[in-house]
């Protein structure tokens, strides 16, 4: 208690110090990390892990790849060569940041005498004016700046703000704070007084400077946010370099953005300068700041949002997001820091509207998106987390481009900020997690004790200590879900109606719920000891996609309260998923299982497995049994093939294929990327859902010469070939081929058949060519890529 005064005090110091007069701040106020204290339940478990593992497994990464010897070279205390990127600084102030919300759960003074040593080697490294970036060679001033597209400069050091700012906030430390107050005056200097007009590449600063303006008082800095932003899409601007390019749609740099209506380019650095943008307009109430980034949100969550909260679908384009309704689940990017900056962005969408829709897209991200990017331990991270796996995917330790554990590393630990935010004498009460919080607001100081098992159970019981009684208003945030409404657009809908009713109590006497912008209204007198009861109930949901979203055509996702649900192949009998239907009449029923993942509800019921028949054309269906997990805890145990949208009809489902002499035949092939068993799994693509089809491909292996083929366990008599060409054009790699013939062995000699048809290269259809009888015991296919491209299959079989 005594430490917390005394920051209070410093941050209190600071700011009057500053002599910057009234301050301006957000509406609806966040209530600090510090102030909110987890003590039990699914988010303690999370915060243990956050504390113990992955903050420091991302500390030993930094020392082992040279992210913190780099600081300590540019700074002089070392002798060595800069190892890594240039952007590999800001995984360092990332993790800096998690290890100050660390702090803030647990006081560890070896950690912060560890934190306290690194910040001291980044001090080193800044230069005498504030700059500071290691991968530059110091004092180099004509090199600076001019490479802003893509050097990270302004990036790293935006999340360097955020890093001293947690630091200070938590420990009562400034001199990293300090420190990135030197580095902001020299932003100032250098990219408004002076006359240069350009903004970074990779947007970050912006909101990091919004947080360095309410951490110090210094109005500049919220003026530099702004001044950044305004920069992006200005025609005839000044850059660094003396030219005046902009940096096109993937860094959102095509127009000005109080033009832009559509979410486009990299979804990370998007969604960091919708942060900012909304920082910016919540504090300054700019209407053209505030009316831009209300169409984006709306064009994100009704037209381009995965199901999980996450964005950014397309690898092609670069980390980005793919356009409306352009979601495959297969082969999405869905990359983990996209989930984080989602989550980010709709937590200031909040603050700036006070609505807890935006929360409830914040708790979707969180709790879907972003915890699938991470192993139950907190040591192993994806990097991209599709919907959808045939083989399984593994998680790794570390990758040379970090900022996906990084980012775990602070967003995790950080989650109790994200708890309650204060407007006047009204307390909200966005997130539900066991807890102790002290909340100050213009009515007196109160105190919230939590109690639940969620996200597992919907009873959330609070108790009301007030500093002494009193009129306010506690706002309960009432989730979209739990109002029979998975997200806040139409781009998901549950399949039916929930007619349980919402329960809440204060002093055992029932309450009517009528939310107001999402949130249960407690208008009242409270005193201390006084006690609120919510129950939200919590059936097992269907949700379907919008009928232009042709990926999820077809199929349907299991949810449960505020959780999606996957499932693995380790719980089918089968250890096939892709065959799996979902009617609109099964009924899966929820089980807790104490002894899974540390104590998880799962879904177990009856579902059908689909069957090609014999004449590869009807599907036979046989009950199976299934379990569906949360999918954020999927690849924990084996690795296995999973899957989030599960066939609801016979139009989505991959029947498992009947047998035939291709699929009883031993396949080999060239070198390639993908499946063999995808040649003759009678699985075409049908003009939707065509990341879902198995395929195998050989980029990048331009001009080649391929092969595959069927070797049989005895002769057997062949006459026909079928296939199905893969073709990822416009942007991708592969292409239809030159030619391809089909040979059949005749002894030990590979002879070509004599066919019918011409081999065709037609794209979008099943090519069928007939050919002579051979009796063999084995056909092969050489297939000639052009020159400038891979070659591909869907299928290539034979009858």
């Amino acid at each position: 208690m005594k430490a917390t005064r005394l920051i209070i005090a410093a941050i209190l110091t600071l700011c009057a110090g500053a002599g910057y007069g009234a301050m301006k701040d957000y509406t609806f106020q966040p209530v600090p990390v510090t102030s909110v204290h987890i003590n039990g339940g699914f988010w303690q478990q999370k915060m243990e892990i956050a504390v113990n593992n992955t903050v420091p497994h991302n500390l030993q990464k930094c020392e082992e790849t040279g992210r913190i010897s780099n600081f300590a070279i540019a700074g002089g205390l070392e002798t060595g060569q800069h190892r890594g990127a240039g952007f590999n600084d800001s995984d360092l102030a990332k993790i800096l940041e998690g290890a100050a919300y660390s702090l803030a759960i647990k006081r560890d003074p070896k950690l912060e005498k560890y934190t306290d040593e690194i910040i001291a080697k980044i001090v080193a490294a800044q230069e005498p004016d504030g700059y500071l970036y290691t991968q530059a060679k110091r004092g180099n001033l004509e090199a600076r700046w001019v490479g802003l597209g893509g050097s990270h400069e302004m990036y790293n050091v935006g999340h360097m703000m955020e890093a001293g700012v947690a630091y200070f906030q938590v420990t009562g430390k400034r001199s990293l704070l300090d420190a990135m107050c030197k580095n902001a005056d020299l932003l100032c200097k250098t990219f408004n007084e002076s006359g240069i007009q350009q903004p970074d590449g990779h947007e970050e600063v912006e909101l990091a400077l919004v947080r360095l303006y309410r951490a110090t008082g210094n109005e500049k800095y919220l003026n530099q946010a702004k001044f950044f932003i305004d920069q992006r899409g200005r025609k005839g601007r000044k850059n660094a370099n003396g030219s005046s390019d902009l940096y096109g749609t993937y860094s959102q740099d095509y127009k000005p953005v109080i033009d832009q209506d559509q979410a486009v380019g990299h979804a990370v650095r998007g969604a960091y300068l919708y942060c900012g943008m909304a920082d910016v307009a919540a504090i300054t109430g700019d209407k053209n700041y505030t009316k831009a980034i209300d169409k984006i949100w709306e064009n994100v969550v009704g037209k381009q949002m995965y199901v999980n909260g996450s964005i950014g679908s397309s690898w092609g384009l670069g980390e980005a997001f793919g356009g409306d309704y352009d979601l495959p689940n297969l082969t999405g990017y869905s990359e983990t820091c996209g989930a984080v900056a989602n989550a980010m962005w709709n937590y200031r969408m909040f603050l700036l509207h006070g609505d807890g829709k935006y929360m409830d897209v914040f708790e979707r991200a969180a709790l879907n998106g972003f915890l699938s990017g991470m192993s139950l331990d907190g040591k192993n991270y994806y990097y991209t987390n599709p919907l959808g796996s045939m083989r399984g995917n593994i998680r790794a330790p570390w990758y040379d481009c970090a900022c996906c554990p990084s980012n775990a590393a602070r967003f995790l630990p950080g989650m109790p900020g994200y708890a309650y935010a204060v407007s006047g004498s009204s307390v909200y009460v966005n997130l539900f997690m066991t807890s102790e919080s002290s909340i100050k607001t213009s009515a007196g100081t109160v105190n919230i004790k939590q109690a639940t098992n969620y996200p597992w159970d919907g009873a959330v019981n609070m108790t009301i200590n007030p500093s002494k009684p009193g009129k306010f208003a506690l706002r309960i945030r009432i989730p979209g879900w739990a109002q029979n409404r998975p997200v806040p657009s139409a781009l998901y809908t549950y399949e039916d109606k929930s007619t349980e009713p919402i329960s809440l109590k204060i002093n055992g006497k029932p309450i009517t719920v009528t939310p107001k912008n999402n949130y249960a209204v407690l208008d009242r007198a409270w005193k201390k000891g006084d006690k609120v009861e919510l129950n939200l109930p919590m059936p097992v949901r269907k949700v379907i996609a919008n009928p232009v979203c042709k990926w999820d055509a077809g199929r349907v996702v299991l949810e449960r309260g505020p959780l999606v649900y996957c499932v693995e192949g380790v719980d089918v009998p089968s250890k096939r998923v892709f065959s799996l239907m979902v009617s609109d009449d099964a009924q899966l029923k929820p089980e807790f299982n104490k002894d899974l993942f540390g104590g998880v509800t799962v879904l177990k019921g009856t579902v059908q497995e689909a069957f090609r028949a014999a004449d590869q054309k009807s599907i036979e269906k046989k009950d199976t049994e299934i379990t569906a997990i949360p999918c954020y805890t999927y690849a924990n145990r084996e690795r296995t093939p999973m899957i989030i949208w599960l066939a609801r009809d016979e139009t989505a489902v991959q029947a498992v294929p009947s047998p035939t002499i291709a699929n009883q035949a031993t396949i080999t092939a060239s070198q390639g990327r993908g499946q063999l068993t995808s040649f003759c799994d009678q699985i075409i693509p049908n003009g939707i859902g065509l990341d879902a089809v198995p395929s195998l491909t050989w980029w990048p292996r331009n001009g080649a010469l391929e092969w595959v083929q069927y070797a049989f366990a005895k002769e057997e008599t062949v006459s026909r070939a079928k296939v199905y060409w893969f073709d990822d054009r416009p942007g991708g790699g592969v292409r239809t081929p030159q030619s391809w013939r089909a040979l059949y062995k005749d002894g030990d000699v590979w002879k070509p058949v004599t066919n019918h048809e011409p081999y065709s290269m037609d794209l979008d259809k099943l090519i069928t060519v007939n050919f002579d009888p051979v009796k063999t015991t084995a056909i092969r296919f050489e297939i000639q890529s052009i020159n400038t491209h891979s070659s591909g299959v869907y299928e290539l079989t034979i009858e």
